[in-house]
Parts: C-alpha cells; sequence; structure tokens
C-alpha cells in the first residue's frame, strides 16, 4: 500500500512527532511505501493566493475555483502545490496527524486541504463526480490526533460536543464527497496532561492501529 502521512506539528520533540514516527516505522515494517509531508517543517504556505496560479484565466479578477479548474487542464499550478497533488495521486492512503486547535485542525493543514485538494483535482463540479462517483474513489483517508480536553468533553452531551460530528465538515464533506472511504480515527485524549506510562501505552496502541491497515 502506498501512504502518504500529512502531519502537522512546530516541535519535533513533541508526543505528536513521537507518534508520527512510530506510524512512519511500523508502515515500514510491514513493507508499505510512505510519503511523508511534515508541513512545518516545509513552511509549507497554508494561504490560498493568486500566485498559485502562474497561468491565471482572469488577471483582474481572482476567482480561485475558476482558476484551479483550469490549472487542472493545463498543470499551471505553482509548484509546491504540484508536488503535493503528485503524492496525492500515488498514495491509496492519506493519514492526517495533528493536534487539536480549538475543536479544529491546525491552519496549516487546513490549508493543505484548501491549496492541494482544489476543484477539478479532488472533485468535478462540471460532472458533479461526488461521492459515490468522486474522482478520489479507491482511496481511503484517516485522521490522528491529540486533544487537551478529556474524553467526556468531546462526547455526545459533553462541554465541548461529539469531537466525530466536529469533523464531519473535513471526513463527510471533504474526503467522502471527494470519493474517499473514511477510515476511524485514532484519538490521543488529554494528551498534555498525560504521564510518561500512558503515553507509551498510547504510542504501542498507535502502532498496533497502523499495523492494523
Amino acid at each position: 500500500m502506498k501512504v502518504l502521512y500529512v502531519y502537522a506539528h512546530p516541535e519535533p520533540k513533541s508526543f505528536n512527532d513521537a507518534l508520527k514516527d512510530t506510524a512512519l516505522a511500523a508502515l515500514q515494517e510491514k513493507g508499505h511505501e510512505v510519503k511523508l509531508s511534515d508541513l512545518y517543517a516545509m513552511k509549507f504556505h497554508p494561504v490560498l493566493k493568486a500566485s498559485d496560479f502562474p497561468e491565471r484565466k482572469n488577471v483582474e479578477v481572482f476567482n480561485p475555483f475558476f482558476e484551479a479548474i483550469k490549472a487542472v487542464k493545463t498543470g499551471a499550478f505553482s509548484p509546491d502545490i504540484k508536488e503535493e497533488m503528485e503524492k496525492v495521486k500515488w498514495a491509496d492512503l492519506l493519514v492526517f496527524q495533528f493536534p487539536i486547535y480549538f475543536t479544529a485542525m491546525p491552519a496549516i493543514m487546513k490549508g493543505w486541504i484548501d491549496r492541494i485538494l482544489a476543484p477539478g483535482f479532488g472533485f468535478n463540479p462540471v460532472t458533479n463526480s461526488a461521492y459515490d462517483t468522486g474522482l478520489f474513489k479507491g482511496k481511503s483517508a484517516m485522521l490522528a490526533f491529540t486533544t487537551g480536553a478529556p474524553k467526556e468533553m468531546y462526547s455526545e452531551g459533553g462541554a465541548h460536543g461529539d469531537i466525530h460530528k466536529h469533523f464531519e465538515s473535513i471526513t463527510h464533506c471533504v474526503f467522502e464527497y471527494m470519493g474517499m472511504k473514511v477510515l476511524p480515527s485514532f484519538i490521543v485524549y488529554e494528551a498534555s496532561a498525560m504521564k510518561r506510562e500512558r503515553g507509551t501505552e498510547e504510542l504501542e496502541q498507535y502502532r498496533k492501529r497502523i499495523f492494523e491497515l
């Protein structure tokens, strides 16, 4: 299996980094091919901008939706977008790993989704190819993330609400919309308050989860 691992955490000594290293080692041990997009290390620019499209359809008014449709046909994206698109095309499975910021993924990762899974590439608005007929049908996607709050707060009836419902805007309206199968998320709750022993246990649970993919 070919796996694209999209990772967003700014600290190389963090627990998230240990999770990422655990996953990469497990994937390679199982014989999978892996490519890593470490967004902070790459200094990935998360903001969709006019310079993403070197050959503009309309140079007077910037409409990123229509510019993306044209660029998919001509290949005229900026180099950083084209590089990530090639990784997506190559991959069978996309894993997105990150810490929760205000009940959502970090802006740098959402920016990756905005810029890379572009109209015409991730979905075709002309033919209305979506969900069961999505352009990424046959690929899978998975979220892996840590929270600061305990599980009770991110459960139905909890103070923050069900974390799975928070992410339906990504899992359903992006991944499934594009035809991908969404695998169950791997979640480490209350990561900032963990003792070393529990951290070791969570890393082992993640290793086993990756082994089962």
